[in-house]
């Protein structure tokens, strides 16, 4: 299927979409804040599928990840989606002006 990136600060999250991913065929790798994204983004040349990313993280948050990741052309088309517990409609439409592909509560 691919490569998946799942992109949490909760250890136990990432192993939980991590095996589901797995489920589905995709191989997967995660970062724990979206500055660890980048620099594993920025260090392997990957051929991403798929990217689930949560919204409050250290470092650096989902939502500048989202913003800085579509500012690169290689990465613009990756479906990207928004897994987080932010619930407020204006969050879900930062998200989705940024770039995200889906917002998952």
């Amino acid at each position: 299927m691919g490569t998946a990136l799942v992109i949490d600060d909760s250890r136990a999250i990432r192993m939980i979409l991590g095996r589901t991913l797995n489920r589905f065929g995709y191989e997967v790798c995660s970062a724990s804040n979206g500055r660890e994204a980048l620099d594993l983004i920025g260090n392997h040349d990957m051929d991403l599928s798929v990217i689930l990313v949560d919204w409050n993280m250290p470092e650096m948050n989902g939502l500048d990840f989202v913003k800085i990741l579509r500012a690169d052309p290689r990465y613009g088309q990756v479906p990207l989606m928004m897994v987080t517990t932010e619930t407020e409609i204006e969050q879900m439409y930062r998200a989705l002006e940024a770039g995200a592909n889906e917002y998952v509560m």
